[in-house]
């Protein structure tokens, strides 16, 4: 009936404007309140079901990336061979018979380890996660890149200005990923590469910070090319970024994909590059100050000791843990903050993948008793420079110069 008045009411306006057109009455109205109130309720049921949905979603994902375990599932060793089936199992990992055993082991001490860590008073908690069936040992030798023996090869820190010395009235909190000067977190894989990841999250942040723009960079293109560094044997922050400085730029990780292996330098893609620096500079040393002052303005490099199991098993919180200053592996801090109760943190990217960790992420306690910092994190610090937005001009090939 509703739908029949509005039709004569168009008609009556557009083919006989001559016509008077009558005033819908009382009913019209109320009729037409009604259908708008369902319309309304239709929307609001409809954008709460999407929201269901999606925390059923978000809540599946939690449970596909963590494996939890009870004080059930350690009690004997025929329940711990069960919760090592499950863990090769949820991460789909294949081993023969004797290699099994033997992982079993490693697994057993390396489940205690996570027991006994969580059962203390401790503001972070540690999980079973990919790197549950390694020995420290191994886990070393494959995700670390022997900073300070590289640094003990180059010789000193080279001196530099710092341009954000002056910087003061800095937040009480500082977050580039929510500035959206972070891409996506990475995963290095068996490959002592994290100084290239390192490196890149230095570049990807400066490059948002002058152009707006937030690119993916390659990793792979400093491994493979970048002859100063080893490749997946380990390297520097600062050589890699004067390495993209003297070649114009680096490309993006869609024309040069990772790999997580050494091969040998495609020259043709090294030489499209997408996004340049103008250098870098080395945060003072042993500076906690001037590290705020430099996060404050931009995403920086840094190299910590991670040797210790409670990073290779970290989950969340505010990482308080014991290590030393035995420089080994590249991350960079994108952030800082407090939690509730006071205690500062450093919010640091990672490269071990999304599964590690706060979703690849950790927090690590800044203000500590101790110049170097927490994991000796104020002592290799630097950043890359950036004056201009304007893109790069490819260099010329070998063939052309």
């Amino acid at each position: 009936m509703l739908l029949n008045q509005l039709t004569a009411y168009t008609y009556l306006s557009v083919y006989r404007p001559q016509t008077p057109i009558p005033i819908p009455n009382k009913m019209f109205f109320t009729q037409s309140r009604e259908l708008v109130l369902k319309a309304i309720s239709r929307v609001m049921e409809a954008w709460k079901k999407i929201f269901l949905i999606s925390l059923s979603l978000a809540m599946i994902f939690g449970l596909v990336n963590s494996l939890e375990f009870t004080e059930k599932d350690i009690a004997s060793e025929e329940n711990l061979w069960d919760l090592y089936q499950k863990w090769r199992s949820h991460h789909t990992v294949s081993r023969d018979l004797t290699e099994k055993q033997k992982r079993f082991n490693v697994f057993k001490a390396n489940v205690m380890h996570i027991h006994n860590v969580n059962k203390m008073d401790r503001p972070y908690k540690l999980k079973l996660n990919k790197f549950a069936d390694m020995t420290n040992h191994e886990f070393r030798n494959f995700y670390s890149s022997k900073i300070k023996h590289f640094r003990m090869l180059h010789g000193p820190r080279p001196t530099t200005g710092f341009m954000h010395d002056k910087a003061d009235n800095l937040p009480a909190s500082v977050d580039w990923r929510k500035k959206g000067a972070v891409t996506g977190v990475k995963d290095q894989g068996k490959c002592g590469s994290c100084w290239a990841f390192s490196t890149i999250v230095g570049v990807e942040g400066i490059n948002k910070i002058k152009t707006g723009k937030l690119v993916s960079l390659s990793e792979q293109e400093l491994v493979d090319c970048e002859k100063d560094n080893e490749g997946c044997n380990g390297g520097l922050m600062e050589n890699a970024y004067e390495f993209i400085k003297k070649n114009g730029g680096i490309t993006t990780e869609r024309i040069y994909p990772y790999k997580a292996s050494d091969s040998r330098c495609d020259s043709l893609k090294r030489n499209s590059p997408v996004v340049n620096i103008d250098g870098h500079e080395m945060v003072p040393e042993k500076d906690e100050d001037a590290l705020m002052k430099a996060v404050a303005n931009q995403p920086i490099s840094v190299a910590i000791d991670a040797s210790g199991s409670d990073l290779q098993f970290y989950s969340e919180g505010v990482f308080t843990g014991n290590c030393g200053t035995e420089l080994d592996h590249g991350v960079a801090v994108v952030g800082y903050g407090s939690t509730h109760d006071g205690t500062k943190y450093w919010i640091v990217k990672n490269s071990w993948g999304t599964e590690w960790g706060e979703q690849g992420y950790f927090r690590m306690q800044r203000g500590i008793d101790a110049e170097e910092g927490l994991c000796g994190i104020t002592m290799e610090a630097s950043y890359p420079v950036k004056l201009s937005p304007d893109n790069p001009k490819p260099a010329p090939s070998k063939d052309e110069l």
